[in-house]
């Protein structure tokens, strides 16, 4: 079979185009016919060898966090896929990833794709849809009625954020630049900051109860994120390369988010798609073969789908 991989940790140069073993499932395990996987900022910084603290990877390895695709073969002890399932899943980020024809995940992992969108593009929901989850509910635990502050809103993570945030009942701000303000409005943001021309903290004239941070902003314009929260309020970091700051003489506690692979999360964010509760955005479509030259972008801009040819 087809695969993306890299032998060495490097720029975009080290990933390959090559021919590999077709994999065989093991226990507990499934193969799935990858229609597609797609890019995620974490790709790069694995394959440059910048994570290998937090996510060791084996050499070589195949980049692809996020599949969709269709079972096609099943390992002992699986009782809960079927072969021909159409299913979507965000595979262990040490292993092996789907940025290739077939691929092997645990069949735990895995849960029904969204009926009403093309199975590739269900590819761009696992881990982003995932991460503005469990930053908004797991960790922010965000209730009906309270302000929310999403920095960072105009990316992948925060386009499922403000969709999650204003189903749930928030009231929501959101900072974006002008290139996806109208889109960011349109998702359900109650007002819409233009952080390239807009002091944020000086824009937010009321207290919110929770900020989730999306954007590489400096560490002191993070720590003045914390001014605008109320009291025993939170905030929520995802640039884990920069610790969540706090204030704990008001109970405003600062989270790193790490995301975790979450089926039944998963199967609930699917469902809101199928519904048409919550809307899968895809910014472009590349084929696998492209792959290299798209990590070598410097912004790829939205939410890039990695198809995988006949899938």
């Amino acid at each position: 079979m087809k695969a993306v991989r890299f032998h060495e940790f490097g720029g975009p140069e080290v990933l390959r185009y090559e021919d590999v073993q077709q994999p065989t499932p093991g226990a507990g395990q499934v193969r799935i016919r990858v229609a597609a996987t797609s890019f995620n900022g974490v790709d790069g910084n694995i394959r440059a060898g910048y994570m290998q603290g937090p996510i060791p990877v084996e050499l070589p390895h195949t980049p692809g966090i996020d599949v969709a695709g269709t079972v096609d073969a099943l390992g002992d002890d699986v009782d809960d896929v079927a072969v021909g399932d159409r299913v979507i899943g965000f595979l262990p980020m040490t292993g092996t990833g789907a940025a290739a024809e077939y691929v092997i995940a645990p069949a735990k992992i895995l849960t029904g794709a969204p009926k009403n969108i093309p199975l590739a593009d269900a590819a761009a929901l696992p881990l982003v849809g995932l991460t503005a989850w469990q930053a908004l509910f797991d960790h922010g635990k965000l209730t009906a009625g309270q302000r929310v502050l999403i920095n960072g809103a105009g990316g992948a993570v925060g386009g499922y954020a403000v969709q999650l945030a204003k189903e749930a009942g928030a009231e929501l701000i959101a900072t974006a630049s002008p290139r996806s303000a109208d889109r960011v409005k349109a998702a359900g943001a109650d007002q819409v900051i233009d952080h390239t021309n807009t002091d944020v903290t000086a824009a937010v004239t009321e207290p919110v109860d929770l900020v989730l941070n999306l954007a590489p902003v400096a560490p002191e314009q993070l720590a003045a994120l914390v001014t605008l929260i109320n009291d025993g309020g939170t905030l929520v970091n995802t640039t884990v390369w920069m610790p969540a700051p706090s204030d704990e003489g008001r109970s405003v506690r600062g989270i790193d988010l790490f995301v975790r692979s979450d089926a039944d999360q998963l199967a609930d964010l699917a469902a809101r798609v199928s519904t048409g509760e919550l809307r899968v955005d895809v910014a472009r479509r590349v084929p696998l073969a492209e792959l290299p030259a798209l990590h070598g972008e410097a912004l790829p801009g939205g939410k890039v789908v990695i198809t995988v040819a006949d899938a």
